[in-house]
């Protein structure tokens, strides 16, 4: 194969050694594993180059590139070289940002979790609980309870400072409506996945800002909310009576958002 790239003058637009990165890549990317696959090459090579493009544009493709003609001019281009229309490309952002998406936020997701569950097992007086570990179904992730005292915390996490979107399913929502012991946390993370910041989203603003039923035959079960600077509130005000003495201000409120 290298000697046919070498050679042949079909191939002499490119270098043997650009040749020779574009087959890693390609590999590295799983594409050779995708051989026999009924979605065009063009289309899983474009979708692949956006997904590791590591552009900064990227990140919020949902917010910043809504329709076709909102794509980036580096998208187009790519698009151009591999003939696709823009329609199709915007289709192939489209997919490539929800699946990076649901991959960070469940990696994100869980890290946060367990850093929360950490904190609070050296920070809170009586049992605290990863329910989340064991089932999905009671709409929330941590149980804490002390003197006839509980909190149950659905927690949402993120490693971004100025934009924070959190997911809420429909029972997740239900579990507020009928709990008064339930609570939205916010946890913000490092990059490298360490905890920073605890603040509680009211639940007012939560109920304001989700979608409403508006026949006996359309149901929502799932909603993003995007929720602005200055709504969440530092700390965990329901956990505040379970607190040990030497808890970290991070829980108790003191700490930046």
């Amino acid at each position: 194969m290298r000697a046919l790239f070498t050679a042949h003058e079909d191939f002499s637009d490119l270098t043997p050694t650009q040749y020779d990165a574009a087959f890693s890549w390609i590999r590295e990317m799983g594409l050779l594993e995708e051989a026999n696959s009924g979605v065009p090459v063009r289309c899983r090579v474009f979708e692949a180059a956006m997904a590791q493009s590591g552009v900064p544009w990227f990140r919020d493709a949902d917010l910043l590139v809504r329709r076709p003609d909102e794509l980036p001019e580096d998208a187009l281009r790519a698009a151009e070289a591999l003939g696709l229309t823009p329609d199709e490309a915007y289709a192939q952002v489209s997919t490539a940002w929800g699946k990076v998406d649901t991959e960070e936020r469940s990696r994100i997701g869980s890290a946060g979790e367990l850093e929360l569950l950490e904190l609070l097992s050296a920070s809170a007086e009586g049992r605290v609980e990863h329910v989340a570990a064991w089932s999905d179904g009671y709409g929330y992730d941590i149980f804490v309870n002390a003197y006839e005292h509980s909190a149950h915390l659905e927690v949402k996490s993120t490693v971004r400072a100025g934009r924070l979107t959190v997911y809420i399913s429909r029972n997740e929502y239900e579990t507020m409506l009928r709990d008064p012991a339930w609570e939205m946390v916010t946890v913000r993370l490092t990059p490298e996945l360490k905890l920073v910041a605890v603040a509680a989203v009211p639940r007012d603003w939560i109920a304001d800002h989700v979608p409403s039923d508006r026949t006996a035959r359309g149901r929502w079960e799932s909603c993003r909310l995007d929720i602005p600077p200055g709504v969440p509130v530092p700390g965990i005000p329901s956990i505040a009576p379970l607190l040990a003495d030497t808890a970290p201000g991070l829980l108790r409120g003191h700490a930046p958002v």
